[in-house]
């Protein structure tokens, strides 16, 4: 019988753990990360939340593969505040994001801060993002001074500029590649952005395909003013908002295929939710809350509950559905531990939530709570688990009233709220305040509004926060070099 040597059985061996390693590399690829973010989009605008006169096939798809949150929540219920959550895993009011910025702000997002592409940038990733920017329109504040390799879009919102009935005061709207204006976006332009968005973003794929990546579309629409496509207008039943979503639906469509034909199924993570709930003011030019009470602009369940599906074949279950509550504060540390990068420096309010995403059983949300802000440090509501406590405030409400269908809004009434318990495991719409008959639970949670009071201050209570840091600013010459290039001739408004 032939005997190895000694040294022979060592080498040998060595040669199977290189193997075993080299294939083990191959099969462990870094995951790529797609997330595709939509502009004012409402919890019943995606066919698998209830959506009614238009379909979302891809998106339905989408769910299918993959699984649908439905306590999916954005970090406060308007635009930059928003964004803010999603980039940087922080309350945005923690670093001095407030509400929406206009054209020439003079403050935005910190270059302090770490963002979700300097993560995916630490390990090696290629980053892109086409589309919706709304964090700072000044150089300084622009995405390629936030981590990411390419940028392709507006810097705010689609209806900041003055071909809109209700913003005769702005700037023309620039169109931005990297960080240069390209030029004043038209009417034209509008019509075409989802397309042109997607297809960057297919192109970015098929670039990156051997490379791990993260893509970020953060497209304009539906938010007012609505713009389609020729190829869209007029397919649905739902008017010019149906026929945005489906042109949304088509862009989803056109992202997954792209995966799938670069056979990067298996590779990556898909991500679909919005920023806010709809801006009801505007009729059958906003899209719908579904069950939730309110929408846009409040810290009532349809201001920032979102429709939010995740796709990843062979990670994520398939055709599941969780009711466990999350929130995109909560996708920064979730992914950085995902694809073993280190956490920010800087203090940050998510945690992670992969075991709820990757559907482990029994998986719990790891917050104690969530702080509901609005307005400039207004802490609105806490929620922990299914309860949530609505502060004393005041809110805007269409109080019943119905929009028009001509595109331009009708006026809000403002109500103030109570000290209001809801039971959102069996109260989705808010309407059984139970503070009355459960005072132990209201006082339970009024323990983490003073935590949050505590920490990031509360504007209603007049109380100052220990951990807020401050937003990025311009300095003086920076301001007015900015303002000369929105109004070049001087005309301000």
């Amino acid at each position: 019988m032939f005997l190895m040597s000694k040294s022979a059985v060592i080498l040998c061996g060595l040669f199977t753990i290189l193997f075993i390693s080299l294939t083990n590399g191959e099969d462990s690829r870094p995951p790529n990360v797609v997330i595709v973010f939509t502009d004012d989009q409402g919890y019943g605008d995606v066919g698998v939340f209830g959506a009614e006169g238009y379909e979302t096939p891809h998106l339905d798809k989408m769910a299918a593969e993959g699984r649908t949150f439905t306590r999916w929540y954005a970090a406060q219920a308007v635009c930059s505040a928003s964004r803010t959550g999603l980039l940087t895993g922080c309350y945005p009011n923690r670093l001095g994001m407030h509400g929406a910025l206009g054209p020439g702000s003079a403050h935005g997002l910190n270059p302090e801060e770490t963002t979700l592409p300097e993560v995916f940038k630490s390990k090696g990733y290629a980053t892109g993002m086409f589309g919706k920017w709304h964090l700072g329109d000044h150089e300084k504040f622009l995405p390629l001074n936030h981590g990411f390799d390419e940028y392709f879009g507006i810097p705010y919102s689609n209806d900041m500029w003055p071909m809109h009935p209700t913003a005769k005061h702005f700037p023309p709207l620039p169109l931005i590649d990297g960080n240069d204006w390209l030029r004043h976006a038209d009417e034209k332009d509008q019509k075409m952005m989802t397309t042109w968005l997607t297809t960057k973003a297919v192109d970015f794929i098929n670039r990156n395909r051997e490379n791990p990546f993260f893509l970020y579309v953060p497209h304009p629409q539906p938010h007012v003013p609505l713009y389609v496509s020729d190829r869209f207008a007029g397919t649905t039943e739902h008017g010019i908002y149906g026929d945005v979503i489906a042109e949304i639906d088509w862009s989803v469509g056109e992202i997954l295929n792209a995966i799938s034909t670069n056979g990067l199924d298996e590779d990556t993570l898909v991500i679909f939710t919005s920023d806010n709930g709809p801006w009801l003011s505007y009729g059958t030019h906003a899209g719908s809350s579904g069950p939730l009470r309110e929408g846009k602009g409040t810290s009532w369940e349809g201001g920032y509950r979102e429709p939010c599906i995740m796709r990843w074949p062979g990670t994520i279950p398939a055709g599941t559905v969780t009711d466990t509550p999350a929130m995109n504060i909560d996708l920064l540390p979730t992914l950085a531990n995902l694809i073993e990068a280190e956490l920010p420096e800087r203090k940050i309010d998510g945690l992670d939530v992969w075991p709820i995403i990757s559907g482990e059983e029994g998986a719990e949300n790891p917050h104690d709570a969530y702080w509901i802000y609005y307005k400039k440090n207004e802490l609105q509501a806490v929620m922990s688990g299914d309860w949530k406590l609505i502060l004393p405030h005041t809110y805007r409400t269409l109080g019943g009233r119905e929009g028009t269908s001509d595109g331009l809004p009708i006026k809000y009434e403002n109500l103030k709220s109570g000290l209001e318990l809801y039971d959102l495991s069996k109260d989705i719409g808010e309407s059984n305040n139970l503070a009355g008959s459960m005072p132990e639970k209201v006082a339970d949670l009024m323990k983490h509004a003073e935590a949050a009071r505590a920490e990031l201050g509360d504007n209603l209570v007049k109380r100052e926060g220990s951990g807020s840091r401050e937003p990025g600013r311009l300095t003086e010459e920076e301001r007015l070099a900015l303002e000369k290039k929105h109004w070049p001739d001087g005309k301000k408004k």
